[in-house]
């Protein structure tokens, strides 16, 4: 039987879940998986849940029944085959090792995704993108290219048919323009020591400093740099009797994780837009790999 998952954004108000879980059951479908919850901040309601159809009701006469009891609520919503993999494209500058995690986690299965392209500005890693088959394309961008650049650049998405776009740690500013336009469909890598540490060698200046933990934040990006709904965070401890480049290396394998994680729940729909900040629901047994791949 064919997995689907639905999800739903709504206005809080009495009643959204017996109506879901009763028009579910009305279907013929089975509820494997499911997550529900109710921000009294925002007044807002979100939820998510998987299920199969055991009378094999197909999925547009699921969508399309379901629109009558969405209207009422201001529901929201949309329903998607699980095994659908999403459409991705990857964005990289000359730091590749967040890059070389999703190639290895998607190669083995961890990260189920369909990358399509590649993007980068320089032409650094080529030869391991075309080595796994996947289509490679040198973007460069200068202040007097950049509008032509982030054309080429959507083009690439449009052309591929892309839901999601990764900053496997880009390094150029996108416009405001193309922010607003993928909207909740790029995610971006960064070090947590913002503000305080910003600029080339980020990781030395904690180390001068004396810096005893290390981390990473996966976020939307928004027009506002580095300051996108947050998705995913960590962090790692370190010490006095660590050196600079230990530093360096720490913290780039935690970015590689919080980003993989980031995505993960984004392509399983488990991320949830709320204002300036996200609802993230809880990994289903059985559908998240551990980070310790190797």
């Amino acid at each position: 039987m064919t997995k689907y998952c639905l999800t739903v954004a709504c206005p809080s108000t009495r009643g959204i879940v017996a109506a879901v879980s009763t028009y579910l059951a009305d279907k013929g479908c089975n509820i494997i998986d499911a997550s529900q919850f109710d921000d009294i901040e925002t007044g807002k309601f979100f939820m998510r849940i998987s299920f199969v159809s055991e009378n094999d009701v197909p999925p547009e006469e699921i969508d399309r029944d379901f629109a009558p009891l969405a209207g009422p609520f201001g529901m929201e919503y949309a329903i998607h085959d699980e095994a659908e993999k999403m459409k991705t494209v990857i964005m990289v500058s000359r730091f590749g090792h967040c890059l070389n995690d999703i190639l290895y986690r998607w190669r083995i299965g961890a990260l189920p995704i369909d990358i399509v392209a590649v993007i980068s500005n320089h032409m650094d890693f080529q030869k391991l993108v075309v080595n796994h088959d996947i289509p490679f394309h040198c973007i460069k961008v200068t202040p007097e290219n950049k509008p032509e650049a982030e054309k080429r650049m959507m083009d690439v998405v449009e052309d591929t048919g892309a839901d999601l776009v990764v900053l496997a740690r880009y390094m150029q500013i996108l416009s405001d323009e193309l922010c607003k336009k993928m909207s909740g469909r790029i995610i971006n890598i960064h070090h947590s020591f913002l503000p305080s540490f910003k600029g080339a060698n980020p990781y030395r200046q904690a180390f001068k400093r004396g810096v005893k933990l290390i981390g990473a934040t996966a976020h939307y990006v928004t027009a506002d740099l580095d300051e996108g709904p947050i998705i995913e965070q960590d962090t790692v401890r370190v010490t006095h009797a660590q050196s600079a480049e230990d530093y360096v290396s720490l913290g780039r394998d935690v970015e590689t994780q919080v980003l993989h994680r980031a995505v993960h729940a984004h392509i399983h729909r488990r991320v949830f837009l709320n204002g300036e900040k996200t609802v993230v629901f809880p990994a289903s047994p059985g559908s998240y790999v551990s980070n310790r791949v190797g």
